[in-house]
């Protein structure tokens, strides 16, 4: 049910793309352009041929979620140790599909995956005006990493 996305995907995940661009209109119209997304097509195009930004979908038939992925490494420095983690850019099921465990089945996947590529954790970073993907991720066993604060002048 959960592979690699191809090109013949990418009206399908436009379609999520503005779904998740709608989600963050409409909680930060300060930050986030209603009717947009995140990706051009030609982008879409060159980030699924790319081994480092993997992106797999939920498919039963259809296509109806994707997660986004980027492998990222920090070297080792005075401060820090070197650190390989699976980054998820973007998770999104299809509004008419939530409540599925498609969300779920997708996580899991991308945290196996984590594991085939010997990295030491999974990361993202969630808008805090989306409460539904916190508490999902929450769910799923993520924590905070680090937390970004906002003073609005």
């Amino acid at each position: 049910m959960i592979r690699r996305a191809i090109p013949a995907d990418i009206p399908k995940l436009n379609e999520l793309l503005f779904q998740v661009q709608q989600i963050h209109a409409d909680g930060r119209p300060d930050i986030f352009k209603s009717g947009n997304k995140k990706y051009t097509t030609e982008k879409l195009e060159s980030i699924i041929q790319n081994d480092d930004t993997p992106i797999y979908v939920y498919d039963d038939g259809a296509v109806k979620g994707y997660v986004f992925c980027i492998l990222q490494e920090t070297n080792e420095t005075e401060q820090l140790f070197h650190r390989k983690t699976l980054y998820i850019d973007d998770l999104c099921v299809d509004k008419k599909e939530r409540g599925k465990h498609i969300g779920t089945s997708l996580y899991q996947h991308v945290h196996q995956k984590a594991k085939e590529f010997n990295c030491d954790s999974v990361t993202l970073n969630v808008w805090a005006l989306n409460d539904t993907a916190m508490k999902f991720y929450q769910r799923v066993g993520l924590l905070p990493l680090k937390i970004t604060m906002e003073s609005i002048v």
